[in-house]
């Protein structure tokens, strides 16, 4: 009997339990049963979202948690719900929680993929989204800006989460201060792996921004911590500190082409950060400082050798009396216990002043401040081959106290002896890319104001009793194994991508053959076309990156009928096509090569290798809103052709231009008539430190006749430009080119007959951005 009881208590405790599972646990498998869902959670509810593609759904999660019974909303296996087409998620409430979404193939209907608000009066307090997956959900227009995840309210989290592939303008993720009910906000985005951004051409790519200059007076106190920024080449600035009191600790830089920046507000914290680079690419950057009260404590730099404002440490001058969008002077910072180890002129002073350029600009942008009551002590330096420039002052650095500074500079002078003192010593590598000097022997450690508050090192070591400097005390070495990717992101994805050998797909002349190969080829295939001439009537859309190669020393002809105005090879959203050792042919009145005039929601690229390109109405045309990473041109004959290399449409002056890098090298011009190279960049915008054009051992002769400017190559507003060892003869111009001498333009060993001439305007007058 007893027996019985015991059985059948037992069975109404697990009907109870079950039933009280079904009235916290509830499975939904449509946005309106979602909604459904949404608006009858109680504290501790759980809502799972059935596997599949969600497409076109706009999910606005209102509720009240509590601390220990938060509302949920996740996946039913993480990685396995699609957010997909014009979608969305909006948070607003308190203790509410998101796991496990995946948001791909789409866009999102308002500025944000990810809000932690439903409108200005309702924000989200206490809320965390975690475990989720943002990756390439662009808008169709590159100029339609959104932010992929905004902060609003306060004490929320972003975790766990990989965000990769933003294209169109905007930061990746902005915390907003606009309001009493975002300030003193707490947020917290940690662990997560920020993948790979691809460069965007002009201003407005940041990764992460806190706060807006408006802002900048308010404070934040948003942590950023233990996230993995891995190829964040949006631009110049990965973070960009707008706000007061954040704290930027221990995350990974590796190899991003940009920097931490305190671009406005005060007091951020920056501690025990890794930034790694190669010794090759400039474009890696370190830590660039602006305004008041920061310290830079127990980072570590590593093959960083970016100069100016992506130098591994950049203090900037300031403007007098400057508005709150433009730049504060730099006082009262403190850059401690630091290892630079192989890094070019890592110390930089004066950054970005611009005092020569008085004449073309308002009083009101000439920074001409010097930083103030700054402490730079207690760092160490290493450099494998000497540097006779290890600091570099564009402005005195008057106002800049060194202390208890050394550097094994394998003997070579570097002339600042009295800033930092010279000294033997090795390294020690504990995992890669980490190499930590080994010292040994007292050093006299400096003691600042309140520098009895740095009790850690870059591994967390106590550094109570330790006489030591750098990044980390001596004998507490760790093989943190900081690009061990599955430390950060989503546990559920990936962006490890094994290498599989291409495809060489052979082509003949067969009607058809070509456009259905090119077709069904996957990404990386090699299209090899046997000798002989190739019919089109229509163009070949190019969406995936593939290559076009003659499969023999004869080069292969493709002979273009198609209407006018169309192009031979259409460059869509992820097309990169790389063309070689073939001969295209027009009638005059087609293009080449362009891309779509709308709808380009990713990059597209193109390097064309010994080939002839001949009657074409343009050789190459870029619409606005479109962006290459790459352009190349090598080897190759241009002749009889209406129309260049034509990159100017970008013509907003935000900053804006076509492609990254343009390269023409060991080419032949021959009766281009105009845009022989037309290359555009405008507005002023000292952030914006990129175009990048390279003309090289080849030759223009009988070009420009019908350029209205009366420029062969136009080049106006691109910050880098190097023209040399050309052939410029019997050109209709009265200037080869003009180049910004303020500016990284160059030009050397040309020879030019009746073509007019190369001129160095110093500074170019430029509209402002802001």
């Amino acid at each position: 009997m007893k027996k019985s009881l015991l059985i059948l208590s037992l069975f109404f405790l697990l009907l109870s339990w079950s039933k009280k599972t079904d009235l916290t646990t509830i499975k939904v498998s449509n946005i309106d049963e979602l909604n459904e869902a949404i608006s009858h959670a109680k504290a501790g509810h759980h809502i799972v979202l059935a596997n599949g593609i969600w497409k076109d759904v706009q999910i606005k999660f209102i509720g009240e948690g509590t601390e220990d019974k938060p509302i949920t909303i996740e996946a039913e296996t993480p990685g396995k719900v699609f957010i997909e087409g014009v979608s969305n998620l909006e948070i607003a409430g308190n203790y509410l929680i998101v796991k496990g979404l995946y948001f791909r193939n789409g866009y999102t209907p308002t500025k944000n993929v990810i809000a932690f608000r439903t409108n200005e009066e309702k924000v989200a307090n206490y809320s965390r989204v975690t475990n989720c997956v943002i990756l390439d959900y662009n808008q169709q227009q590159r100029d339609k800006d959104d932010l992929w995840v905004q902060f609003y309210g306060t004490h929320n989290t972003l975790d766990h989460c990989y965000i990769a592939g933003k294209t169109n303008g905007g930061p990746t993720l902005r915390v907003d201060l606009k309001g009493n009910q975002s300030i003193r906000n707490y947020h917290q985005i940690v662990n997560n792996h920020f993948g790979p951004r691809p460069r965007k051409g002009g201003a407005r790519g940041e990764t992460i921004q806190l706060g807006s200059s408006f802002t900048s007076m308010s404070p934040s106190n948003t942590t950023i911590a233990n996230n993995f920024f891995e190829e964040c080449n949006g631009e110049v600035e990965i973070i960009s500190s707008k706000t007061n009191f954040n704290e930027i600790r221990n995350n990974v830089f590796y190899k991003s082409e940009g920097s931490v920046v305190t671009r406005h507000g005060n007091y951020a914290i920056i501690d025990g950060n890794y930034f790694i680079g190669d010794g090759v690419n400039k474009n890696y950057g370190g830590i660039r400082l602006v305004n008041t009260g920061h310290w830079v404590i127990n980072n570590y730099f590593y093959k960083i050798i970016g100069e100016n404002f992506r130098s591994p440490l950049a203090v900037m001058n300031g403007i007098p009396k400057s508005p709150l969008n433009r730049y504060n002077q730099v006082t009262d910072v403190v850059v401690a216990y630091n290892t630079y180890v192989d890094c070019k002129s890592p110390w930089q002073f004066g950054v970005g002043t611009n005092i020569e350029q008085k004449d073309v600009l308002p009083e009101s942008e000439i920074r001409s401040a010097r930083a103030l009551r700054t402490v730079v002590a207690n760092n160490v330096i290493y450099n494998k081959i000497g540097d006779k420039n290890v600091i570099i002052e564009h402005d005195k650095a008057d106002g800049v106290k060194f202390k208890s500074n050394i550097i094994n500079n394998q003997g070579v002078t570097f002339g600042d002896t009295d800033r930092i003192k010279a000294t033997e010593f090795e390294l020690t590598k504990i995992g890669e890319h980490i190499y930590l000097p080994k010292l040994t022997g007292e050093f006299d450690i400096y003691q600042g104001f309140g520098f009895e508050t740095i009790t850690k090192d870059l591994f967390g070591n106590s550094r109570a009793n330790k006489n030591a400097i750098g990044a980390t005390v001596q004998g507490e070495l760790k093989d943190t194994n900081i690009l061990d990717k599955t430390k950060y992101g989503a546990d559920w994805y990936s962006n490890v991508v094994e290498t599989i050998p291409p495809n060489v797909i052979e082509v003949t002349t067969t009607k058809g053959e070509l456009e259905t190969k090119i077709t069904t080829a996957k990404s990386g295939d090699i299209i090899s076309l046997n000798p002989g001439k190739y019919y089109l009537s229509k163009s070949i859309a190019i969406d995936k990156t593939i290559t076009i190669q003659s499969k023999e020393n004869d080069k292969a002809e493709i002979i273009f009928t198609g209407a006018g105005n169309t192009p031979l090879f259409e460059l869509n959203p992820y097309g990169i096509l790389h063309i070689k050792n073939v001969s295209l042919t027009g009638n005059g009145k087609q293009k080449a090569f362009s891309n779509l005039k709308e709808n380009m929601s990713n990059h597209f690229g193109l390097t064309v290798t010994s080939c002839d390109i001949n009657n074409f109405n343009y050789v190459l045309k870029a619409y606005k809103q479109t962006f290459a990473q790459e352009i190349t041109f090598k080897d190759t004959a241009i002749t009889n052709c209406e129309n260049g290399i034509e990159l100017s449409e970008e013509t907003n002056d935000k900053g804006d231009y076509n492609v990254e890098f343009l390269t023409v090298e060991n080419c032949k011009f021959s009766n281009v008539n105009q845009n022989v190279i037309d290359y555009y960049r405008g507005g002023y915008d000292e952030s914006t430190i990129g175009g990048n054009l390279l003309v090289t051992n080849s030759s223009f002769s009988n070009c420009g006749s019908k350029e209205e400017n009366g420029i062969l190559l136009n080049t106006r507003g691109i910050v880098n430009v190097d023209i040399s060892n050309n052939t410029f003869k019997n050109n209709p111009v009265k200037l080869v080119a003009l180049l910004w001498g303020a500016k990284n333009n160059s030009h050397a060993n040309n020879q030019i007959t009746n073509s007019g001439q190369i001129k160095v305007e110093q500074n170019l007058k430029m509209k402002l951005m802001y």
